[in-house]
């Protein structure tokens, strides 16, 4: 199924995040950039077919493009969720194979399903089949003694004849045993040139790169070398206006949305306040707000006061505005 809208959005996307990439943290990543492609955090098939769940597809218009990430590993449980997520509004549907964490692994899906690319075509056929939005998939090179150079080119055929036409690849082995979902993150050591590889063995395989991405200069050079997109993680969260601020001038040659972070901030004051009406707490705000100042004066003052007020049962806008006086003051004794 053609996702070439998809892609274009793709060409700088926020990688999906376990209690990090909620449906705040997306409006306020939507308020930095008009483009990116945003993820949801990884949203098991069980919990939305057999548990019910449906509130875990919650999320608003303004998000969009917004894809959602699947975990599972059964085909038929996976196309139900896949037709669940479609219903609920998503562009895009992923299957994630490549988290590698104890209870991901426990439920034998996540970057275990390395190990069994017959059953990622199978799977990607059935939930492909039963949607009209694209799916894609998230892989990492291979997994514990795997050799990438080897294993990897045979998941990704498998995945090309079940139909698949784009798939994100973080550019690390995960080791399922001995290292934690942090040190997963950190210590396989990066194999960009294979992710190159892969795009040149597979040119009509649309091919995004993930993993120790911390630059738009990067994210620009990974591009103009023939990849079709980057996903930023960490980055993006500890640094948004770094990645998202400026990214619809630097990616997309377009007007980016707040000229400043202090705009941006301004910008997400009408969210609290629906936020906070409906009964909500300023800090499941705000946490995804504290690194939009990171590297400028007045930063560390900002962190503080949205850290220390924002779980007061009575914060509220004016705490943000009190946070941002800090920063302007701290700007001017620059």
């Amino acid at each position: 199924m053609p996702n070439l809208a998809a892609a274009a959005a793709a060409r700088l996307s926020v990688a999906p995040m376990m209690d990090w990439t909620d449906r705040h943290c997306r409006f306020f990543h939507r308020v930095l950039s008009r483009n990116a492609l945003l993820y949801t955090e990884m949203v098991t098939a069980p919990a939305l077919v057999r548990g019910g769940a449906l509130h875990l597809l919650e999320h608003s218009a303004e998000e969009h493009p917004v894809a959602l990430q699947l975990g599972g590993s059964d085909p038929t449980e996976l196309a139900q969720a896949a037709r669940l997520g479609a219903a609920a509004g998503y562009c895009e549907i992923n299957l994630n194979c490549g988290c590698p964490s104890d209870r991901v692994q426990s439920g034998t899906f996540g970057a275990v399903l390395m190990r069994d690319p017959a059953l990622v075509a199978r799977a990607f056929r059935m939930m492909q089949g039963a949607v009209e939005v694209p799916v894609t998939v998230k892989c990492r090179i291979g997994v514990d003694e795997q050799i990438p150079a080897e294993t990897l080119p045979e998941f990704l055929s498998q995945l090309v004849g079940a139909g698949c036409e784009r798939v994100i690849i973080h550019a690390r082995k995960a080791w399922l045993k001995g290292l934690s979902p942090k040190e997963n993150r950190d210590i396989p050591p990066l194999d960009y040139a294979l992710v190159h590889e892969m795009k040149a063995l597979f040119p009509n395989l649309i091919i995004d790169i993930n993993g120790g991405i911390e630059t738009l200069d990067q994210t620009r050079g990974f591009l103009d070398a023939g990849l079709d997109g980057v996903m930023v993680g960490r980055a993006a969260y500890h640094r948004p206006w770094d990645i998202l601020g400026t990214a619809d001038a630097v990616i997309w040659g377009d007007t980016p949305r707040c000229a400043t972070p202090e705009a941006a901030a301004i910008a997400m004051i009408p969210y609290i306040e629906a936020h906070l009406a409906g009964g909500g707490r300023l800090h499941q705000v705000t946490r995804h707000m504290l690194g939009l100042f990171a590297g400028r004066p007045g930063a560390r003052l900002w962190r503080r006061v949205l850290s220390e007020g924002a779980n007061r049962p009575d914060a509220g806008p004016a705490l943000l505005e009190e946070a941002l006086e800090t920063v302007q003051a701290a700007s001017r004794a620059a």
